[in-house]
């Protein structure tokens, strides 16, 4: 078990693969830790330095009192890419995972060299969907409104297998204060402006089921950026990565490849 102390919080992390292998740096969405990109990890190609961490808030790192600021999500993950030598790094992004990317990409373009923005957008929500959602996680913790967000994560079908009840305990579990926490950082994002000035290697992908960043949304911030490449991932929900781990990593390799990171 690997713990970071960046000084206001410890967040815990994970590498595998290969110490000296180019680095990929992996962000999970709210309300799930790292384990989300288990099953993509172990199909990636060997030579890379595969890196996981836990936002504040979230899986075994601290949860500090809320509510947190984009900026501040944005610092932890500079702070620990500079803490482990991470540069010219491949970030890989899904939900508010993406969000952050994003405003890494524009603050420290020295830590990365290209972008994976998944299952996210230039800005996710309005101000009021997150404030609801706030109140009634405040009012009576995740659990009432588990099922609409289950539902948004994940394809019918894939609500029909076991592994889903994992999933959904993940998400009950998730300590309140940090889920609010991030939610009042979605809440407060909006980088159309700053994500349309970035000209690095981008590859965008979308769930077609995705209830929570539909494909058109996320199409439409891989716009802003010149170059980006898009794949629709056909019967994927919001975490695609979960769903379609053999697809996700096919195409996370790909554009590896093309941009010559591995």
């Amino acid at each position: 078990m690997q713990v970071c102390d960046l000084g206001d919080v410890k967040l815990h992390y994970r590498e595998d693969g290969d110490p000296g292998g180019a680095p990929v740096v992996f962000a999970n969405s709210l309300g799930t830790d790292l384990r989300l990109w288990d099953d993509v990890v172990a199909l990636l190609p060997p030579g890379l330095r595969l890196i996981r961490y836990d936002k504040r808030g979230h899986g075994l790192s601290e949860c500090p009192q809320g509510p947190y600021a984009m900026g501040a999500l944005v610092r932890d993950a500079e702070r620990l890419m500079d803490a482990l030598e991470v540069r010219d790094a491949v970030f890989v992004g899904l939900s508010i995972g993406g969000l952050i990317a994003q405003g890494l990409a524009t603050k420290r373009l020295d830590l990365i060299r290209g972008l994976v923005l998944s299952n996210t957008a230039a800005k996710i929500g309005t101000a009021d969907s997150w404030a609801t959602r706030i109140a009634a996680v405040k009012a009576q913790g995740i659990a009432p409104i588990a099922d609409g967000i289950l539902e948004r994560w994940f394809a019918r079908g894939f609500r029909a297998t076991p592994a889903f009840c994992a999933w959904a305990n993940m998400l009950i579990r998730q300590p309140a204060e940090g889920y609010i926490g991030c939610c009042a950082a979605i809440a407060g994002t909006d980088f159309y402006t700053t994500t349309a000035a970035l000209t690095l290697p981008t590859l965008v992908i979308a769930g077609s089921e995705d209830g929570s960043t539909p494909p058109d949304l996320v199409r439409e911030t891989g716009d802003l950026i010149k170059g980006s490449r898009f794949h629709l991932m056909r019967g994927a929900g919001h975490l695609a990565c979960v769903e379609k781990p053999a697809e996700y990593a096919e195409v996370l390799t790909r554009f590896l490849k093309e941009i010559g990171h591995v």
